[in-house]
């Protein structure tokens, strides 16, 4: 048990956006005070105001930056004026600075990697400004920091200048003084940006695209915190992305390696760099969930019990792209893949993943990482030219399975990798680390076989130590309409044992849950024609209602045909949908005849017939 006097707590952009969020953050801070601990808080900004002040700076190359600046002020005056502040008075003077700056741009014309880490750092600036005063007038004692003062940068001057200013790493190791001088203060509770550090010549940096979560853990480290809480707006790691797999499991315990693991590989939750200062420190990591602090969360640490070998989760990367060289000389020829790599550090370019075989090496290149300038991509690929035969593949999307000991399971999975069977595999990698293995495919079918390697793997698993609830079991609203929050049949109870005496056994459908499932069906903007299969249940009065409410119906056979004909004589033919297998000629001919939709499942009826 650490007896740290320290956590450290990260607040989010969506965390720190409006006036009910400042004031779970004032709740949540309160509540670690009461427990005798002292908070050290971590703030990115405001929600989609670092996104815009980059767009500000690519504006003010053309002349156009005042739009952006007024509306950047503006969301921040809102806020202020949410929270009971004059947004004025509080952050007038980045007001004005942030004005400089822009005019600057507009007339030099020329944005460079410092003043664009100026611009960005405005936004974390801002924001915990904002909130250390609306903690104050809370009557908490929140003291503000400025993190530049005690992040500082690693001096690397071999570092192009983007990635010096705009993806900087800090010393983090533990900082006797900063603890001695922050204990000896009189603040219940401390205030901090994420996002930007300094140069020891005092330049403002940035950690990287999102790297709020790694401005914490480096303070984490610092301040040899017993705790960082990761504050966002999901309550931690699950088995998928809940947005597009609302069947994810969330995962109760991840040692560093698998968090790492999943972080690298896909998992937006957590910024990759995160990890490594909380795992050399030994500090355990908690992804909590702003909009429900009580909610059950993810703990990373140390202290994980060993489980058996099995898959813990899938994640997915899109945007990748993969550069595949070929060359017979390759084979025993020592130093080709030295000429190979200085290729892509001339041409400033990371290389992520890595497949090679006696002629061929394969690479990605992932867009969080690399700026992938068609130009400089082009540039790459004729230099390597000189030696090879190099050629760009993509979009392409990494979909990764990561658990524990996968090489001692992979016999286990040929079920699961059914799912990639009609799939154009451009690279597989399995990491010596034994934490993943990692299909690349063309990016357009990469959630189709998450959610198939996910429903493989997952959907008949129940929770136990390792998987919590489901996103769908924490998060899922009540559906629209009529349906009560009880299930229907509670209500109905007397109704249905009356029917039961008199006419047992018998299937019973309510009417007020099928209409909220077309409903919600309907809501879906991606689809647009809906067609109810027939053979789930032919009853005329669930088909009156899906009919009303403007289905189509899908139909396996003549019959289903010819029993939704007489029931809606008057049906508009694009609302029929024919899905036979390996019919005869009669019957493709019988419902062509009708106007109908009708799929084929083969070519021999076009070639034949």
């Amino acid at each position: 048990m650490s007896t740290s006097p320290w956590i450290v707590m990260k607040f989010g952009g969506t965390s720190v956006s409006t006036a009910e969020r400042w004031a779970t953050i004032r709740d949540v801070v309160q509540q670690r005070i009461d427990e005798g601990v002292r908070p050290f808080v971590v703030c990115s900004a405001v929600s989609k105001i670092s996104r815009a002040l980059n767009a500000l700076l690519d504006e003010a190359l053309h002349g156009q930056s005042e739009p952006l600046v007024e509306q950047i002020q503006a969301r921040h005056r809102a806020l202020a004026d949410d929270l009971g502040l004059d947004a004025d008075a509080v952050l007038g003077d980045y007001f004005t600075e942030l004005e400089r700056l822009a005019l600057g741009a507009t007339l030099t014309r020329d944005v460079s990697p410092p003043l664009r880490a100026r611009v960005l750092a405005m936004g974390e600036l801002m924001s915990t400004t904002l909130g250390a005063a609306f903690l104050r007038r809370e009557g908490l004692a929140a003291e503000w920091l400025d993190a530049r003062d005690h992040l500082v940068a690693r001096d690397d001057p071999r570092l192009m200048p983007h990635r010096r200013y705009l993806s900087a790493t800090c010393h983090h190791d533990p900082d006797p003084a900063l603890q001695e001088t922050l204990g000896a203060r009189g603040a219940a509770a401390f205030l901090t940006q994420g996002f930007i550090a300094s140069t020891r010549g005092g330049e403002t940096v940035l950690v990287g695209w999102g790297g709020s979560d790694t401005s914490a853990a480096y303070f984490a480290s610092k301040l040899e915190a017993g705790r960082l809480e990761i504050w966002t707006d999901v309550p931690g790691m699950f088995t998928a992305n809940p947005h597009r797999i609302p069947s994810a499991r969330l995962l109760r315990q991840l040692d560093y390696d698998e968090a790492q693991e999943l972080a690298s590989t896909g998992a937006e939750v957590l910024h990759p760099r995160s990890i490594d200062p909380t795992r050399r420190r030994g500090i355990p990591l908690h992804i909590r969930c702003t909009q429900a602090p009580q909610m059950e969360h993810t703990v990373v640490s140390h202290d994980v019990p060993d489980t058996a070998p099995q898959v813990k989760a899938i994640s997915a990367r899109k945007g990748i792209t993969l550069i595949a060289i070929e060359s017979p000389e390759m084979w025993h020829a020592v130093g080709f893949l030295a000429r190979v790599f200085t290729e892509f550090e001339r041409h400033d370019l990371s290389v992520d993943l890595i497949a090679t075989s006696e002629t061929n090496v394969t690479v990605s290149l992932d867009p969080m990482e690399t700026d992938l300038d068609p130009a400089v991509v082009q540039s790459l690929l004729s230099s390597l030219g000189a030696f090879c035969t190099a050629r760009q593949i993509g979009p392409c999307a990494a979909v990764s399975l990561v658990g524990r000991n996968m090489r001692s399971i992979l016999h286990e999975m040929g079920p699961a990798l059914d799912a990639l069977e009609e799939q154009t595999i451009h690279l597989v990698t399995q990491s010596a680390s034994d934490l993943n293995l990692t299909f690349v495919v063309d990016e357009q079918h990469a959630d189709r076989l998450v959610r198939a390697l996910h429903a493989e793997f997952f959907d008949h698993s129940g929770a136990d130590a390792l998987f919590g609830p489901s996103w769908r079991e924490l998060f899922d609203a009540q559906p629209a309409g009529p349906v009560a929050a009880t299930p229907w049949w509670h209500a109905r109870r007397d109704d249905l044992l009356a029917l039961a005496e008199d006419r047992a056994p018998v299937y019973v459908y309510d009417e007020a849950t099928l209409r909220a499932a077309a409903e919600r069906l309907r809501r879906l903007r991606a689809v647009d024609r809906f067609f109810y299969a027939m053979k789930a249940n032919p009853h005329a009065d669930v088909l009156r209602l899906f009919e009303r409410l403007g289905l189509g119906f899908e139909c396996v056979s003549p019959g289903e045909v010819a029993h939704i004909r007489a029931l809606f004589p008057d049906l508009d033919p694009a609302r029929m949908l024919f899905t036979p297998n390996f019919a005869p000629r009669d019957e493709y001919a019988a419902v062509l005849g009708t106007g109908s939709f009708v799929t084929l499942d083969n070519l021999h009826p076009l070639e034949a017939w």
